[in-house]
C-alpha cells in the first residue's frame, strides 16, 4: 500500500476526477450517462435462470445502535378492531428518514455538499427547505437498469466478514476482480460486499461513531473514475468508517457524490446476493433500481434487485 493519504490528496482528486461540465451545463445525472441503451441491452442478456434476489434490508422500525430515526409504522385501521359484518380494511402510515446507517436508500446528487457546491457546479443554496431544485433524486425517475458487479471482499480475505473500520484498498479491488473472473466497465453498478449482514447476525448492531464500520479508503476513488463506476452500492456506506484521513470525513462520498457524479447506495444487504454469485460462481447479473418519484428529494429507500 501506498503512502497514507492526507486531505490535501483526497482536494487534488475532487479537482481531478470532477465530471462537472462533462454533459452539459445543465446536466443533473452525473454517471446515470454512463449507462448508454447499449449497456442496459447487454445487461438484460445475463439473464440466464430468472432467478430473482433483493438487496434491501427490512425497513428499521426498531431503535437499536446505528439506528438513531427509527421508520415510523403507524397501523391507523387494524383487523382486530374492525367490524367483521360486511367489506372493512386495513391501513398504515410510514414516516422515513432515509439517509444513516439502517435504512437501504439511494443517495441523490443533492446528498452532499463539498466547499459550498454540489454535482456539476451547483451552489448548495439550491437545496432549500422545500426540497433540492438541483440533482434531487428525480434524476433516477424512470428506474436505473444496468449490469451490477458484486465484489466479494470477505471471500477475498477468506473470511466471514471485514471488521469494523477495516479499509479497503485499490489492491483488494483489484484482486477480487482477478479471483472472481469479472472486470469492471463503463456503466456498471458496482456493489461492495464487507459482510456487514453476516457479523450483524452474529454479534448484533453496533454504533459505527464506536466501532466504525468497513468500507473503501481513498485511494479507490480515481478507480472508481478511470473505471466509469455509473452506481456504487455497499452494505455499509461505501467509505470505510473511520476514513483514516485527517480532516476528510467521508472522501468516498464526497468525490464520488459531489464531483465524480455517482449516485450511491447505502446500507444494502448483499449476504443473499453474495450466496447466489458464490453458488453460480458468477458475479455479474442484471441489477433494477426504481426510486420513488420524490420531487425534490435528497434520497429514496430502495429494493435493489439483482436478476441472474
Amino acid at each position: 500500500m501506498a503512502e497514507p493519504l492526507t486531505k490535501a490528496d483526497v482536494d487534488r482528486m475532487a479537482k481531478e476526477l470532477s465530471n462537472w461540465g462533462r454533459w452539459g451545463p445543465e446536466d443533473e445525472r452525473g454517471t446515470l450517462n454512463l449507462i448508454t441503451d447499449e449497456a442496459r441491452a447487454a445487461a438484460l442478456r445475463l439473464i440466464r435462470d430468472s432467478a430473482v434476489v433483493s438487496c434491501a434490508l427490512p425497513l428499521p422500525v426498531t431503535p437499536a445502535p446505528g439506528n438513531f430515526r427509527p421508520v415510523e409504522h403507524h397501523v391507523l385501521r387494524a383487523g382486530d378492531a374492525a367490524s367483521r359484518e360486511g367489506l372493512s380494511f386495513s391501513a398504515d402510515y410510514f414516516a422515513i428518514a432515509p439517509h444513516g446507517m439502517a435504512t437501504t436508500h439511494l443517495d441523490a446528487l443533492c446528498h452532499v455538499f463539498s466547499n459550498g457546491r454540489m454535482y456539476n457546479g451547483f451552489d448548495q443554496a439550491e437545496v432549500r427547505s422545500d426540497g433540492a431544485r438541483r440533482n434531487s433524486i428525480m434524476a433516477g425517475k424512470d428506474g436505473i437498469v444496468g449490469r451490477g458487479v458484486l465484489l466479494d471482499l470477505p471471500g477475498l480475505q477468506g473470511v466471514d466478514w471485514l471488521e469494523p473500520g477495516a479499509p479497503i484498498h485499490l489492491e483488494d479491488l483489484l484482486a477480487a476482480e482477478e479471483r472472481q473472473g469479472v472486470r469492471v466497465q463503463p456503466g456498471d453498478i458496482v456493489l461492495i460486499g464487507t459482510g456487514r449482514d453476516a457479523r450483524r447476525a452474529a454479534h448484533g448492531p453496533w454504533d459505527f461513531r464506536d466501532a466504525g464500520l468497513a468500507g473503501l479508503y481513498a485511494d479507490c476513488l480515481p478507480w472508481l473514475f478511470d473505471r466509469g463506476v455509473a452506481v456504487l452500492g455497499c452494505d455499509g456506506v461505501s467509505d470505510v468508517l473511520p476514513s483514516r484521513v485527517e480532516g476528510s470525513v467521508q472522501p468516498i462520498h464526497e468525490v464520488a457524490i459531489a464531483h465524480i457524479g455517482i449516485h450511491i447506495i447505502d446500507n444494502m444487504a448483499l449476504d443473499r446476493l453474495t450466496a447466489a454469485c458464490r453458488e453460480r460462481n458468477r458475479y455479474a447479473f442484471a441489477f433494477f433500481l426504481a426510486p420513488l418519484r420524490l420531487e425534490r428529494g435528497t434520497a429514496s429507500p430502495l429494493n435493489p434487485l439483482a436478476v441472474f
